[in-house]
């Protein structure tokens, strides 16, 4: 199992405020080169591995929870910082000598590759360098395998090269995007939940439903998809929400294990719901040169399927087990809580509409950053203020602000940043809003820091995989079998990016399996963002597969329940959403991909049914309990409306149809003579 952070100040005895005020640094930095570019994008990514390198040596022990030598820590962290800071002052130099790398960069590059490979075993454990080791190995020595697997053979310098210096290696797509688009989108998060969303989303999600049958599974599903939309990290909203939603599902009557299960493939489906995905989605993006908002485009109905078929199983597991929702009175008002927060969607708000309207992510990004800043400091003046008229003064001035951003350049938007920041200095109460931002800016830098290093270290894989060519090679086996049954080589493909994902996150998850699986899926046919959706979502999924998975491992401590358990009731719970991206390969109209809107509508009433009839045959249960054979039936029927053969949606519907009508007779029937 891979390791857990450890977080910002694990291990840093006496010095917290040293690493705060590093923390501030990194994210000051990723703030002012994205908002100004003063530096080149190499300097930038470079930057960036350096800061998050001294990060985690300063916080994260070598070996268990013990104390880091400290002297060691600081040494080990400003090397880190130095590779960064040799990579600015040689730039020139490094470009001109390109490819015939001097003495000094050789130290250097290879003191890069051996901090990246230990910054990543201390945060996630040693699966995911184990990993990318055999590719540096292979790199080094596949000269001398056999057959195919066999290349020309390359030199130390060679692969120095071509992972340190460059964008191909450690600094490659990845880091680019972890530098530029993932750090603003995690800070834009960090902002809103120090802010109060956190208690936004889950007031309105119990208010909506926490009094309904299975109510408090319900809120956890519910409030887990919408704090999906401004974090798009699994983990973090696991122990986010989950310290809520898991407590109070064990209250109402539900199983630790279960419990847990529900919250981990909740918040494991954040990853791939709009409008701010996973890290992944933006190194989609950058991976197959589309617009982010193709790839949110082509999420949407995937991550609603996935959110109801979960949504759809806690619902049966609440009416078969008779699990009641909360006393109404017991519920807050989900609209009072809108009305008394309302003003933190303004940025999420903003964001949607940027990158719905074609705006870089880069852009919408550093705009809904700045927006949330503008909120919640002026949110700290105006909401003491009596007068009504001055109240809406100010949210017609931040509604101009908000259409003049256009127009405006960022200088003008961080002078009023700095105003107010000024005025909140001197106000009562002020202050402490402040000390909220200030806690944002380096929960920000911390949440970075898994991302962060993960996207550095998988540049070992593409950098290996562009030089030796070994991803034809395997592509080429996939499209052997292939060409004998589609089915086969999807199949093949889930259970690597499932196997994969038990000892890696999804980033590196992606990473590997897309640059092998995803191209010979495109020469067997399948749409070029289909066939890397297909590898994202299972990659989401490994990480609540047995025996190891991150997302219920995590839940585990809330829950006080088996991590094993939880696992094994989160893959029943995600059953039914098995099916979406196999249903998208065969009919991509449900990834918004064809010409017509009826194909969507139909592929989505389809997907409806599949999973409607999938869930009941993993719970048993319906209108009433279901025999064996309905099982077994609902099971076949799913199996069905997947493919898209001649005569096997009409088959399944016509199947489905006398399913449903046998199974609500015999069930009346059963409630008559009782």
């Amino acid at each position: 199992m891979s390791e857990q952070p450890q977080g910002l100040t694990a291990g840093v005895g006496n010095w917290p405020k040293a690493l705060f005020i590093v923390a501030l640094a990194f994210t000051t930095f990723q703030i002012i080169t994205a908002a100004f570019h003063p530096f080149s994008s190499q300097v930038q990514r470079a930057g960036h591995v350096g800061f998050l390198l001294m990060l985690v040596f300063l916080s994260y022990p070598a070996l268990g929870k013990a104390r880091p030598y400290q002297p060691l820590a600081w040494l080990l962290g400003l090397l880190g910082l130095g590779t960064a800071l040799y990579q600015w002052w040689f730039e020139g130099d490094l470009i001109q000598r390109s490819g015939d790398l001097s003495q000094a960069d050789m130290v250097i590059g290879l003191i890069l590759i051996v901090m990246v490979f230990e910054a990543a075993r201390r945060v996630m454990g040693s699966a995911l360098p184990i990993i990318c080791g055999l590719f540096l190995a292979y790199g080094l020595f596949g000269e001398y395998l056999p057959g195919d697997l066999a290349h020309r053979g390359y030199g130390l310098d060679q692969i120095v090269n071509q992972l340190s210096f460059g964008t191909e290696g450690l600094y490659g797509t990845p880091t680019y995007v972890s530098a530029s688009y993932i750090f603003l989108f995690i800070l834009f998060g960090a902002f809103l939940e120090q802010a109060g969303m956190i208690k936004l989303f889950t007031d309105f999600s119990m208010g909506l439903f926490g009094h309904k049958v299975g109510g408090p599974a319900k809120v956890s599903v519910v409030s887990s998809a919408l704090m999906g939309t401004i974090t798009g990290s699994g983990v973090a909203n696991v122990v986010t929400t989950g310290q809520f939603t898991i407590p109070l599902m064990k209250r109402s009557g539900y199983k630790p294990a279960f419990a847990g299960g529900v919250e981990a493939t909740a918040s494991m489906g954040s990853q791939m719901m709009p409008p701010v995905m996973g890290a992944v989605a933006f190194i989609m993006a950058e991976t197959i040169n589309v617009p982010y908002i193709e790839v949110a485009k082509a999420a949407l109905i995937p991550a609603l399927l996935f959110f109801g078929s979960v949504f759809w199983m806690v619902h049966l597991s609440a009416k078969q087990a008779d699990l009641q929702g909360l006393p109404k009175d017991q519920c807050p008002n989900a609209w009072a809580a809108v009305r008394e927060r309302w003003y933190l969607l303004i940025p999420l708000f903003v964001l949607v509409y940027l990158l719905f309207s074609g705006r870089t992510p880069l852009f919408s990004g550093m705009v809904g950053l700045a927006l949330t800043a503008i909120v919640i400091l002026g949110s700290a003046l105006i909401l003491k203020v009596s007068s009504t008229g001055l109240r809406v003064a100010f949210w017609i001035a931040l509604g101009v602000l908000c259409a003049g951003f256009f127009q405006l350049g960022i200088s003008v938007i961080f002078a009023v940043i700095a105003a107010l920041v000024a005025v909140c200095w001197f106000i009562k109460g002020g202050r402490d809003t402040l000390r909220v931002c200030l806690n944002a800016l380096v929960e920000g830098a911390r949440h970075a820091v898994p991302v962060g290093i993960a996207c550095a270290l998988v540049g070992v894989i593409i950098g290996i995989v562009s030089l030796t060519g070994i991803a034809t090679t395997f592509a080429g086996y996939i499209l052997a079998i292939g060409e004998d049954s589609l089915l086969l080589s999807l199949v093949l493909t889930m259970l690597t990016c499932l196997v994969l994902g038990m000892g890696i996150p999804t980033i590196p998850n992606y990473i590997i399996t897309s640059s092998i699986a995803a191209p010979a899926l495109m020469e067997l046919g399948v749409p070029l963002i289909v066939s890397h959706m297909f590898v994202f979502y299972f990659g989401i999924l490994a990480d609540l597969t047995p025996p190891v998975a991150l997302a219920c491992f995590a839940a585990a401590p809330i829950a006080r329940a088996s991590g094993l358990k939880i696992s094994l009731w989160a893959v029943r719970i995600a059953a039914a959403g098995f099916v979406v991206p196999f249903m998208a390969v065969y009919d991509s109209a449900l990834m918004l991909q064809g010409d017509s809107v009826w194909a969507s509508v139909y592929m989505v009433f389809k997907a409806a049914f599949a999973i409607g009839l999938w869930g009941a045959a993993s719970i048993g249960y319906l209108r009433g309990h279901l025999t064996w054979w309905e099982r077994v039936m609902a099971l076949l029927v799913g199996g069905l409306l997947i493919l898209a053969v001649p005569m096997t949606d009409e088959v399944g519907f016509a199947l489905g149809l006398l399913l449903l009508g046998q199974h609500l007779w015999r069930t009346r029937r059963a409630v008559a003579l009782a």
